[in-house]
């Protein structure tokens, strides 16, 4: 499937810059902290977390472990909540890039203090560097997860928006390409290392999940198949599903280490348990060339704990806007029915 043009990708990118550009508070330190770090919203307390997840055994909160990220603000909601920026260090990958935070009401209510938080891992569609478009407020990804926590069709998810490649010249597939940065230790240790330094997170894989569009959903998706015993669901619209960059050339067998397709039959050849099952929620516009491709792939490796759904979005394209109407029509309760809720206290 075609990942879409740079120039797509820059109009994309512009918007959420324009949406940033002149908000409340740009630039100003802030902090995930606790209540007192983000406005109420107007005319209430923070909206009650839906009692979706998991079931049975309530996997143990990790509280922050620190070092405490420094953070500033790079936009602000309607309902005073904040994406924050911060710059990640990477230990073991070595790479150093931003990624964008954001936390819904329901982490700052004391009711839910001790409790850990579902993490969603959000990827942009093409380089996604410098910046990663889900950081603005245009696309409305945030606030739609907040309205849709609060209706019961989401949980309540803490949104973790790293850069998706170190430039905007090639694809990286979101993979250790030999002789190249780490991005797939930066993606699946690095990041998720910073999100429990940070923030009230579970201990057990049913606390985190991807989101990607595009070249974000194949990293997303192939981040899941390739470690399912650390993330649990994915939802990957418009997604490659085969790794294509160019800098795999003369490293046949780490691309297939890498190969959505290879992993998803590895895994679905094991016998079906809870403690491996993932969940692939897949999305399409009904107007991209890529539905055939998602249909073959459902089908042919839907099997054992490999579990998949498909939603062709009505009049859809191949575009972020698209993407976040589906999740709406059911791509987000699909994974929040298989993901842990927040508990509140006593």
């Amino acid at each position: 499937m075609k990942r879409p043009t740079r120039a797509l990708v820059a109009a994309v990118a512009l918007g959420s810059l324009t949406a940033v550009t002149g908000c409340s508070g740009e630039g100003e330190p802030m902090t995930f902290d606790g209540p007192g770090a983000t406005a109420a919203a107007p005319g209430g307390s923070a909206a009650p977390a839906p009692s979706k997840g998991t079931g049975g055994t309530v996997p143990r909160t990790l509280m922050p472990t620190g070092p405490k990220a420094e953070f500033t603000t790079a936009n602000t909601l309607p309902d005073g909540t904040r994406i924050g920026v911060t710059t990640l260090h990477g230990a073991k990958s070595g790479f150093t890039g931003k990624v964008w935070v954001w936390a819904p009401q329901q982490y700052f209510d004391p009711k839910y203090a001790k409790s850990g938080f579902p993490v969603l891992i959000a990827l942009p569609g093409g380089n996604g560097y410098p910046n990663n478009y889900w950081m603005g407020t245009d696309l409305k990804l945030q606030s739609s997860i907040s309205e849709w926590s609060k209706e019961g069709k989401s949980l309540p998810f803490v949104v973790v928006m790293p850069v998706l490649n170190p430039d905007d010249k090639y694809y990286y597939d979101g993979s250790d390409i030999p002789g190249q940065p780490r991005m797939g230790t930066w993606m699946t240790e690095d990041v998720p290392d910073f999100v429990r330094a940070n923030f009230r997170t579970f201990t057990s894989r049913d606390g985190w999940a991807f989101m990607g569009s595009s070249s974000g959903g194949f990293v997303g998706l192939k981040s899941v198949l390739k470690h399912p015993d650390k993330f649990k669901a994915v939802i990957a619209s418009g997604p490659d599903t085969v790794p294509d960059s160019p800098l795999w050339a003369g490293h046949e067998k780490e691309r297939r280490a890498n190969d959505p397709e290879r992993l998803a039959a590895l895994l679905g050849s094991r016998p079906d348990s809870e403690d491996r099952r993932v969940y692939l929620a897949f999305q399409v516009g009904s107007r991209e060339s890529g539905v055939p491709a998602l249909r073959t792939f459902v089908r042919k490796y839907t099997k054992g704990p490999v579990k998949s759904r498909l939603q062709v979005i009505p009049d859809g394209g191949h575009n972020a806007r698209t993407y976040v109407r589906g999740m709406g029509d059911g791509s987000i309760q699909w994974i929040s029915e298989h993901l842990q809720a927040p508990v509140p206290g006593p």
